[in-house]
């Protein structure tokens, strides 16, 4: 960095710098970052092979999307956060996790990391949604849900990943 950025914006969620940064080819940018404190989502897998997702209200996309649970970090580790997403969105609660590793959103503007984890043998709980968020539960057949991913079907990202790399780890236990 040839500076220190100058930050223009600090909201409730993101906070948005200005940089300029040295490359490595020596050229110097100015960047604008968009800073995220990062999420973590869920693919939670039944004993029938069944993934919830949430069909979920996202006024910036336009309408109705497909997601995984998930939730900002809020200064919380990823996997407390990964927990308390999925019992308050989806009613649950899971006895085995395993991390799916991590995905960037859009790394040319955005901090935000996304950590991923598959959650297995799962319990119900009680559920707390938040009054800004409308949703309802979906439950899938884990090859339906990755095939409507592949498909285009399903767009959000972090579900994309989340889906493919979940089905991964199911095949790479068969």
């Amino acid at each position: 960095m040839t500076g220190p950025p100058r930050r223009l914006y600090t909201g409730a969620v993101v906070t948005l710098d200005v940089a300029d940064v040295r490359l490595p080819n020596g050229h110097v940018a100015r960047l604008e970052i968009v800073g995220h404190p990062g999420g973590a989502a869920v693919v939670a897998l039944n004993a029938a092979g069944e993934v919830c997702l949430l069909r979920q209200y996202r006024h910036v996309a336009g309408g109705w999307l497909w997601e995984l649970p998930a939730g900002k970090l809020d200064g919380k580790t990823p996997d407390i956060t990964a927990c308390a997403e999925l019992a308050e969105e989806a009613g649950l609660a899971a006895r085995r996790w395993q991390s799916l590793g991590q995905a960037l959103t859009s790394p040319g503007v955005y901090t935000e990391v996304i950590h991923l984890f598959l959650a297995e043998d799962l319990l119900a709980v009680p559920t707390a949604p938040e009054r800004d968020e409308v949703f309802e539960v979906v439950w899938l057949p884990l090859a339906e849900a990755l095939r409507r991913a592949l498909e285009g079907d399903i767009v959000d990202a972090k579900t994309v990943i989340g889906l493919a790399r979940a089905a991964h780890q199911i095949a790479l236990r068969i």
